[in-house]
């Protein structure tokens, strides 16, 4: 374990010359696997897999789509509110402290969410679930773009594998939630906290992950060859790319809230309801060697454009054909794109930001996302209530058409090169 760590943390170039390059790289993608548990559950866990307990959680207490698209805008309230945090937080706290703590804090807020049958207090706990994990995924965000400076030529790879992680969580939960959604009033709250349970499993893992990349040492001040500090860089100028990011957490979450519940209305079966959410949770781990390659190349905002574009068609096949193998399409295509298109936002930001800024940048995005996911539940879910959730869904796949229309237009920035 001790030699690994070496491995991992050394800048000594006699020792990374010992050091087979293949054995490091494999060492790296291993550490990346076990981070991106925490994206499990930060996302997968936490978030996503809402959407398969909205139906029983809708039916057994009389909520409107409107309401039950009010608890994700809480949980991205939340998740806004975690990311202004870390903004404060980072100062004076390493990231693996910070994502330790988020793993804790998430697992045993998702517990209290089966302890509770007021919808006062479920919005208040997805409030507080959406903080805590924002303060895993955005750290755990940093940690993976430290380990990707360490492996430069799958540095899109080892990102994609953190992010993609989120898929194990929906993988999960998709067979954990239906297996555990008990007969009766408030049956769903067992699903909660089994879910709880495998958070706390994947927090084990992920927290070992954390520690091994980050040795608890604040980043030196970037500084120029003349010793001045380098300014930070202007967030106006990645405003393109942001605007971009904010209509992509309207237009994804959407989909990822009401899916499911589209695919009950259409007369799916629950069997292949959760066929459905089990293939876009592996598409979405597979996204990461899927990615890489482009992650790698593209320094602009092309690669969230054409992931952006690609959600469109994603989100408007289940909106036009209500039939099993294109819902299967849908999920596979949705789940091998929207992970990697929060992916690729990291990737800009170690394109075109120096180190020492790699946390505001990606705070930055992680804010404007947050901002777009409060919009998103509620807006759909209103629109659902009038017009029906098809409608609902062309909807969100306008927003991720505008995404990628302004994505498109970003340059990459010359600052850090």
């Amino acid at each position: 374990m001790r030699q690994a760590d070496d491995n991992l943390h050394s800048s000594d170039d006699a020792s990374a010359r010992r050091t087979p390059r293949a054995s490091r790289h494999a060492d790296a993608r291993i550490v990346a696997l076990s981070l991106s548990l925490g994206s499990a559950i930060a996302l997968g866990f936490a978030r996503f897999s809402y959407a398969l307990l909205l139906p029983p959680m809708k039916q057994d207490l009389a909520w409107n789509f409107a309401q039950a698209g009010a608890m994700n805008t809480a949980n991205a309230l939340g998740y806004l509110l975690g990311a202004l945090a870390f903004a404060r937080l980072s100062r004076h706290a390493a990231p693996r402290t910070l994502f330790l703590w988020g793993c804790i804090a998430t697992t045993l807020l998702m517990a209290s969410s089966g302890a509770a049958v007021d919808t006062d207090a479920l919005l208040a706990l997805r409030v507080a679930t959406g903080a805590g994990s924002a303060l895993v995924f955005v750290s755990g965000g940093v940690l993976a773009a430290r380990l990707a400076s360490l492996s430069p030529k799958e540095a899109g790879f080892i990102i994609g594998l953190y992010y993609g992680g989120t898929g194990w969580g929906i993988a999960v939960s998709s067979v954990l939630v239906p297996l555990t959604v008990l007969p009766g009033a408030h049956g769903w709250r067992f699903a909660w906290l089994a879910l709880a349970a495998a958070c706390a499993a994947c927090a084990i893992a992920a927290v070992a992950a954390a520690w091994r990349i980050d040795p608890g040492v604040q980043p030196m001040p970037h500084v120029h060859a003349q010793g001045v500090a380098q300014p930070p860089i202007a967030r106006r100028r990645y405003g393109f790319a942001l605007a971009g990011y904010a209509c992509f957490g309207v237009g994804y979450i959407g989909y990822m809230t009401f899916i499911v519940a589209l695919l009950r209305n259409a007369g799916l079966s629950a069997a292949v309801v959760s066929g459905f959410y089990v293939l876009l949770g592996v598409a979405t781990v597979a996204s990461a060697r899927l990615w890489s390659g482009l992650l790698d190349r593209m320094r602009g905002g092309q690669a969230l454009a054409l992931l952006n574009a690609l959600l469109v068609v994603a989100t408007l096949v289940p909106a036009v054909v209500a039939h099993p193998l294109a819902a299967f399409a849908s999920g596979v295509l949705f789940g091998a794109t929207f992970l990697s298109a929060v992916a690729s936002t990291t990737a800009f930001v170690r394109h075109n930001l120096p180190a020492p800024q790699w946390g505001r940048g990606i705070n930055a995005f992680t804010i404007v996302f947050a901002l777009g996911q409060i919009v998103g539940p509620t807006v759909i879910g209103r629109i659902s209530d009038s017009a029906g959730l098809t409608r609902g869904l062309v909807y969100s796949a306008a927003m991720l058409a505008l995404g990628a229309a302004l994505a498109a237009c970003q340059r990459p920035l010359d600052a850090a090169h």
